[in-house]
């Protein structure tokens, strides 16, 4: 079938021909000088709740100020707005006459970790997390991310003449912990709000800030979250031979799981196992008597998802059995699914970026290896669009010479609020008008 007829085909099971055809040109632009004109006037605004919600973090399925502050924004609006749907979350609705029902995404919560960013506005927040108290940092973006949403939402008000249906903004609580959008589901969302036609999410990411870019199928990766302890026998520091060493059998799990890496898997398919906790002992001359991993598991594809967890479990075990140790604990959480984008979707929306963006715009060639909790709502059955922007300031880049920008979960990540904001709201509300519009 050629590249027009899969297209159209997959326009047709949408509902997407002629009657909803994409705006012409002078429509997008006339729409996007319409939403310049608002955020002209509410950017100053946009920039001071993100960095309200930068300088007060929270996380998953804590953000009690977060959703609050989100809510009072949407009723100010005049969105029905409903609070605690799967526990933190927030549904807000806009009717504007018939038409589809359109899901608008953001997350709330924050991150376990302590910023180092050095702004102005940066977090000195604490929250209790797994039971001990922790910094917490908006170091993935998600701040952007609301700041963008809201915008939206003011935009949309402001053009109401130019299209007609529903809007359900979402916040969605624990996006970090892959549990979020799970439980908004669990909470009868659909089943309360109706099931939406069409849906999209954005990320901020190291790219130039200004730049939008997008992936039509598999978007991101598959997750996977693993808790490994190691059980072996305490003993002086002095004494080895008395012990059964957990340090040591954490040391060669490390590195003996990137074996599977590179010689299980087939090297053209992506994988990846890190480890990123190890707690073990308390002082430098006491070997413990047990040490406990915390690491994550991605991929894209089903297969190599199977080969890298029994991967990870044969490793564990031959690990302790060449100790002589106790069988170890292993426990491997399912987490976030691949996000797969709708092509017909994604090829009229990346369209409307291309007549508005121009060559800001770029197709990905490559699913990112992050893992995003929106594949949730999609599995659900919302022909959906997750998309990126980039959020680093382009002088910055330049002056770096090639050397590596923070990425999302760095300490250091900072996006530059504008115009990173300003290109959410502009894209995000072009998207939804362009599957909106009267």
């Amino acid at each position: 079938m050629s590249r027009m007829k899969w297209a159209m085909a997959g326009a047709a099971a949408l509902g997407l021909m002629a009657s909803s055809a994409m705006a012409a040109p002078r429509d997008i632009a006339a729409n996007k000088a319409a939403i310049d004109k608002v955020l002209d006037a509410e950017y100053p605004h946009l920039d001071a709740l993100y960095k309200d919600i930068h300088a007060h973090p929270e996380i998953g399925f804590q953000e009690v100020r977060t959703a609050a502050k989100l809510a009072a924004e949407m009723r100010a609006l005049g969105f029905e707005v409903t609070e605690h749907v799967g526990k933190t979350g927030l549904v807000a609705i806009l009717r504007n006459g018939p038409g589809p029902l359109v899901l608008v995404r953001t997350e709330l919560d924050a991150l376990p970790m302590q910023e180092k960013t050095g702004l102005p506005y940066a977090s000195v927040d604490k929250q209790v997390w797994e039971g001990r108290e922790t910094f917490v940092d908006h170091a993935c973006g998600h701040d952007i991310h609301m700041a963008s949403w809201v915008g939206t939402a003011k935009a949309l008000v402001a053009l109401k003449p130019k299209w007609r249906g529903t809007v359900m903004f979402i916040g969605q609580p624990a996006e970090e912990t892959v549990g979020g959008a799970k439980a908004m589901l669990a909470d009868n969302l659909f089943q309360r709000f109706g099931k939406p036609d069409y849906g999209f999410g954005l990320h901020v990411g190291p790219g130039p800030a200004g730049t939008v870019a997008y992936k039509s199928g598999v978007s991101t990766s598959n997750s996977d979250s693993f808790e490994l302890r190691f059980l072996g026998r305490g003993a002086h520091g002095s004494m080895p031979s008395l012990s059964i060493d957990p340090v040591m059998m954490a040391g060669r799990f490390i590195v003996d799981v990137q074996s599977v890496v590179s010689r299980e898997k087939d090297a053209a398919s992506f994988g990846v196992v890190t480890v990123g906790s190890v707690q073990a002992g308390s002082a430098g001359n006491i070997i413990p008597d047990n040490a406990l991993l915390r690491g994550t598991i991605r991929s894209y594809t089903p297969e190599v998802r199977t080969g890298l967890v029994s991967g990870v479990e044969r490793t564990a075990k031959a690990v302790a059995e060449m100790a002589n140790a106790p069988p170890p604990a292993l426990s491997i959480t399912e987490g976030g699914k691949a996000v797969v984008n709708d092509a017909a979707l994604t090829e009229r929306t990346a369209a409307v970026f291309k007549a508005a963006f121009g060559d800001r715009v770029s197709a990905q060639s490559a699913p990112s290896s992050a893992s995003e909790d929106y594949s949730e709502f999609i599995l659900a059955g919302v022909p959906s669009l997750f998309f990126s922007i980039g959020g680093v300031d382009p002088e910055k880049i330049i002056a770096a010479k090639g050397a590596p920008m923070p990425v999302n979960h760095s300490p250091y990540f900072a996006p530059t609020p504008e115009p990173t904001i300003r290109t959410g709201v502009e894209a995000m509300t072009l998207a939804v008008l362009n599957v909106m519009a009267r």
